[in-house]
C-alpha cells in the first residue's frame, strides 16, 4: 500500500497567517500539522508516500520534508498546481500509484489513534474505497455519510443544508486504480472543484462495495483559526514533562510542561501546563504562560500573560498585557502602547508583523 498525502490548497480561512506559506505547516504543539499525518501513515507500514503540492509556497513542504529519509520513509512529490479539489489531487498521483492500493491523508488533519486499524481492514477487505468518519456536532461544515445496517456507505453528500447524518468524512480515504477512471469522468461542481465525495459515491453507484470506519477517538480539521487552536489544545492534554532548558530561583512551573534545550525562565516567571516552550526561548521576569499555550523556538516574552495561545517562533512579546486565544505568526513583534489594559486581547497575526497594544 501506498501514501498520498495533500499540501496543496490556497488556506484562504487561515490568512494571514497562510500568506507565506501552506496551512499544512502550521505547528501544533510545535510540530508542524503535515508531520502529524506523515507519522500516521508511516506508524501503519506505508513507506512510499507522494506528496501533493499546490501554488503556495511548495518549496516550504519539499525543505521540511526532503526526500523523507530523516522520517523513515521515501517521499515522491506531486504538483497540482491550482486548487482544483481533492479529487483532481488523487488523479494527479494516478502515474506514481500505478496499481497499489493506497491511502489518501489530507495534511491539514489531525487524528487520535492513526489510521493502522483502517489500513489493516482495507488490505483484507473487498472493499473498492473505503473512507474514515466522525460524528460532529455541525456536519453541514462537511461532507456527510449515510450508512447501511451493516455500516457501508450508501449515500454521500458534500456541505449539505440538511445531513441525514452526524457523520462527516475525516479527510482520510483508501482506494484502489478502480478510481482513476471514475475521477476522469467527474465535471467540476458549483464549487469549480472535482469533488472526492462524488467520486466516491460513483464507486458506489458503479456497484462497488464502499465501507465506512467510524474513528472512536478524536479528529480535527485544522482550517480556521479557533480549530487550530483546539487541536492545539488536544495534542497538548497527552503532553509529559520534559525539561532541558534552566529555572532560575523564583520561578516555577506546574502541570505538564516540556521546555527545550537553550530556553530560560527567569525569576518571578510562572509556567501553568500543559505548555510547550522551544528552543533558545527567553521567558520572563514576571512572566505568566498560562495553559494550552505553545510557544516556537527562539520566541522572547516579557512581561504580562499568555494563555490558550501559538506563538510560532522568532517572536518579540513585550507589551505587558493580557493575550488570549490567539495565533501569532512567525517574526511578529507585540509591543507596548499607551492605552489602558483592556480584559484580554484575542489576535491573529501573520508572519513579519507588528503590533502596538
Amino acid at each position: 500500500m501506498k501514501g498520498l498525502i495533500l499540501a496543496g490548497g490556497a488556506g484562504t480561512g487561515l490568512r494571514p497567517l497562510t500568506h507565506t506559506g501552506p496551512k499544512q505547516l502550521i505547528p501544533i504543539a510545535n510540530k508542524p500539522n503535515i508531520l502529524y499525518c506523515l507519522e500516521d501513515v508511516r506508524d501503519a507500514g506505508i513507506t512510499e508516500i507522494g506528496v501533493i503540492l499546490g501554488e503556495n509556497m511548495p518549496e516550504k513542504v519539499r525543505e521540511l520534508l526532503g526526500d523523507g529519509s530523516s522520517f523513515g520513509v521515501s517521499i515522491t512529490y506531486i504538483v497540482q498546481g491550482a486548487p482544483k479539489g481533492i479529487a483532481h489531487a488523487v488523479g494527479c498521483a494516478r502515474e506514481f500509484m500505478g496499481s497499489d492500493p493506497f491511502v489518501v491523508y489530507l495534511g491539514d488533519n489531525l487524528l487520535k489513534g492513526g489510521i493502522r486499524e483502517m489500513a489493516e481492514e482495507f488490505s483484507k477487505g473487498d472493499a473498492e474505497a473505503q473512507v474514515a468518519l466522525c460524528r460532529v456536532p455541525k456536519p453541514q461544515r462537511f461532507g456527510v455519510a449515510e450508512l447501511d445496517e451493516d455500516g457501508n456507505i450508501i449515500s454521500l453528500v458534500e456541505k449539505p443544508k440538511e445531513p441525514k447524518s452526524d457523520l462527516a468524512l475525516v479527510g482520510i480515504y483508501f482506494f484502489r486504480e478502480s478510481v482513476f477512471p471514475i475521477i476522469d469522468e467527474l465535471k467540476p461542481s458549483w464549487r469549480n472543484e472535482l469533488e472526492i465525495t462524488e467520486a466516491i459515491d460513483n464507486i458506489r453507484k458503479a456497484g462497488n462495495l464502499v465501507r465506512a470506519h467510524v474513528v472512536s477517538g478524536w479528529w480535527k480539521d485544522t482550517g480556521r483559526p479557533e480549530d487550530i487552536l483546539e487541536a492545539n489544545q488536544l495534542i497538548l492534554q497527552d503532553l509529559e514533562t520534559s525539561i532541558d532548558g534552566d529555572i532560575e530561583e523564583g520561578a516555577r512551573t506546574s502541570g505538564n510542561v516540556r521546555i527545550e534545550k537553550g530556553s530560560r525562565i527567569l525569576s518571578g516567571s510562572v509556567i501553568k501546563g500543559p505548555v510547550v516552550i522551544g528552543k533558545n526561548c527567553e521567558i520572563g521576569p514576571d512572566t505568566y504562560v498560562g495553559p494550552y499555550t505553545s510557544i516556537g523556538d527562539s520566541t522572547k516574552i516579557v512581561g504580562g500573560e499568555i494563555e490558550d495561545t501559538i506563538v510560532v517562533g522568532d517572536c518579540i512579546i513585550d507589551c505587558g498585557k493580557r493575550i488570549v486565544h490567539s495565533l501569532i505568526g512567525k517574526h511578529s513583534k507585540i509591543l507596548s502602547s499607551e492605552d489602558e489594559k483592556p480584559a484580554g486581547h484575542r489576535l491573529i497575526i501573520g508572519e513579519n508583523s507588528s503590533v502596538m497594544i
